[in-house]
């Protein structure tokens, strides 16, 4: 599966002689104007660098620049790292010296480029992902290799056969000690599942290890468990055996949630390569990931968020870690060195803030959940979810902020708010400007336990933040948009007995059911003649097998359509100013191994754009992060 770019990638930095210090080029573009957006993931991340024991912390890089991912070279002189320097999302892969200096950018693809490790018996080879499919184009993540010296790139997985409807993706490789084979982990032949089946729509993940030759030869399987999710693999130094941590699936989920990592558990694993005979070398609760060994017995992990968040080895040692951010921890290859990074969450990132443009056309910038530009294109209102999933108001060019409406008067449970399951969402305005509608409740898999009501206010200030209620809460209704002419409201209602959408006649108050099955976010087109929504499609002979993709409906409930394919999820869908419709796919699968995210919910959610029948369907992010709620603001 693949993406043919529309436009040639422009080279989104030059690097200054002597320190490595790259510019951003992205000014030039970005003629036809601003694409908002909204991305899951940390909002600083720098690299430490340590002895094992934790003594003489330091940051690897005097200067800022959202780095991650770091490795050593066998000789313990070199760090490869994923950076974002490029525009915040483009990951290119770097190298520095362990004092910091002689930084050198290694790859500069459109494409995600990431989890860089150095062969053993050549420091001028590298093995990662990467999502590149030629000079300018991406699509799923493979395993690559590059040589420094020369710039050979080889597509080492580019030749495994794989069913392009279920997930195909390989991650995190890792060298066997004489160079000859690279571990890695896919979830290539397991299916799509949701989560709490047959309920949560967010995907879980299923991979196993296996191991190649870096010519693409002798592809094989040498773990795997039903029901488990197995992944970052780790040679032993003396290459009898691979270790992986190793999780239930369903427990991909509450890894990357915040109220779940302390309910979930994994194990480290190790295969004899010879025998096939599992060693299960842990057995402790915490979410244990990035194993590495340090000798042919001794195993260290790290515990991922939770009460026992630390570095551990299998030998006893421990060192707890508990808030301090550090995340994906590396060991020199003789043990006395550790490199990670250290990442925060909080506070959001700022409306404005710049992010890499993958169409140049387009100046790509942070915005907070569910903006909507007025029919005009004079201000955009949003969720500030951020904050307490209250509504604001800005301008177009997002000054004269004002707050419209203040979630924290709701009545709604506050720490459902804190974790953004509950509040003000899907603002949407009325043609004139002079209302907002929005829905207020709980969402998502708490919509069963809470209410949700369709709400409407002023956007003069005149009615404070004392909203009309339009619906009555009897069921769960939210998530609305205006009809062009500023009649009529169309939004979901959700029960264990009433599922669909509805049409609200504002003058009438009469309410016309729409739709009878599991569709949601609808958002009428600016046209007046159709209604895009997500639907929700089951197995009929499985539950729990089920996707969702993105529709089209007339008002009067005739000419449904499907746009997109089943397989992977598609939603999250809306028009665009100039009528086509962009959306959230999963299409291209994860870009890393799912256990490995935090506070998210789908990361392999990206922004795409399509005509309003469906046809030319194209990504318009490729980040490691979760995209979602894309919208354009035109130059006036």
């Amino acid at each position: 599966m693949q993406f043919k770019l529309k436009f040639r990638h422009i080279a989104a930095c030059a690097a200054l002689a002597g320190n490595g210090v790259l510019l951003s080029t992205q000014a030039l573009a970005a003629t036809e104007g601003t694409l908002l957006l909204n991305r899951l993931g940390p909002v600083t991340s720098d690299l430490y660098i340590a002895n094992a024991d934790g003594s003489d912390e330091h940051k690897l890089l005097a200067d800022e620049g959202f780095d991650y991912h770091a490795s050593f070279s066998k000789d313990g002189q070199w760090i490869v790292f994923t950076s974002e320097r490029a525009g915040l999302g483009e990951s290119d892969l770097y190298r520095v010296k362990v004092d910091g200096s002689h930084m050198q950018k290694l790859t500069d693809h459109i494409a995600v480029d990431d989890a860089a490790v150095f062969s053993p018996v050549n420091p001028n080879v590298i093995a990662f992902v990467s999502s590149r499919r030629g000079a300018h184009d991406f699509g799923t993540t493979n395993i690559w290799t590059l040589n420094i010296a020369t710039g050979a790139l080889k597509n080492v997985t580019a030749n495994i056969k794989f069913d392009p409807s279920k997930p195909h993706s390989f991650f995190r490789p890792s060298w066997s000690p004489d160079g000859k084979w690279i571990a890695l982990s896919s979830d290539i032949g397991s299916d799509w599942r949701g989560h709490n089946l047959p309920v949560g729509w967010e995907r879980t993940q299923e991979s196993s290890i296996y191991v190649i030759r870096p010519d693409g030869s002798g592809w094989h399987q040498v773990a795997t468990r039903t029901g488990y999710d197995e992944g970052s693999p780790t040679w032993s130094p003396d290459g009898k055996r691979v270790a992986f941590y190793e999780t239930p699936v369903e427990s991909t989920w509450g890894a990357h949630r915040p109220e779940g990592i302390n309910n979930v558990s994994s194990q480290i694993v190790s295969v004899d390569l010879a025998t096939h005979e599992r060693s299960e070398l842990t057995s402790t609760p915490g979410f244990k990931v990035f194993p590495q060994y340090l000798n042919d017995t001794t195993v260290a992990y790290h515990v991922k968020g939770g009460d026992t968040e630390g570095l551990y080895t299998t030998a006893g040692v421990e060192r707890a870690t508990r808030n301090t951010g550090i995340r994906s921890p590396r060991y020199s290859y003789d043990g006395k060195k550790i490199v990670y990074e250290k990442v925060s969450f909080r506070p959001a990132r700022a409306n404005g803030t710049p992010l890499f443009s993958f169409d140049p056309h387009w100046k790509y910038t942070y915005i907070d959940v569910f903006p909507q530009l007025s029919a005009d294109r004079k201000q955009l209102v949003y969720t500030e979810k951020a904050i307490n999933s209250s509504i604001a108001v800005v301008n177009a060019d997002l000054s004269g902020y004002d707050r419209v409406y203040d979630a924290s008067k709701s009545g709604l449970d506050p720490s459902l708010v804190q974790k953004g399951l509950a509040g003000a969402f899907q603002p949407t305005w009325s043609p004139d400007r002079k209302w907002v509608a929005f829905g207020v409740g709980s969402w998502f898999f708490t919509r069963a336990g809470g209410p949700g009501k369709i709400m409407r206010i002023k956007t003069d200030g005149s009615m404070g933040s004392h909203a009309e209620a339009l619906t009555d809460g009897s069921v769960n209704a939210g998530f609305p948009s205006y009809s062009p002419d500023g009649t009529k409201l169309v939004y979901r209602v959700w029960s264990e007995k009433e599922k669909g959408l509805r049409i609200l006649d504002l003058e009438t108050r009469k309410t016309t059911e729409l739709t009878t099955g599991e569709d949601n976010l609808p958002g009428w087109s600016p046209d007046g003649t159709k209604i895009v929504f997500t639907r929700k499609e089951v197995n009929p002979t499985d539950p729990n097998k089920f996707h969702y993709d993105v529709y089209t409906i007339k008002p009067d409930g005739s000419d449904v359509r499907r746009l997109t394919t089943p397989g992977s999820n598609q939603g999250h869908a809306v028009w665009t100013y100039d009528g086509r419709i962009a959306y959230c796919s999963g299409e291209y699968g994860f870009r890393d191994e799912l256990a490995l995210y935090d506070n998210s919910f789908q990361p392999d959610g990206q922004n795409w754009v399509m005509n309003a029948d469906g046809s030319d369907q194209h990504a318009i992010t490729d980040t490691l992060w979760e995209e979602a709620m894309p919208t354009y603001v035109p130059n006036p």
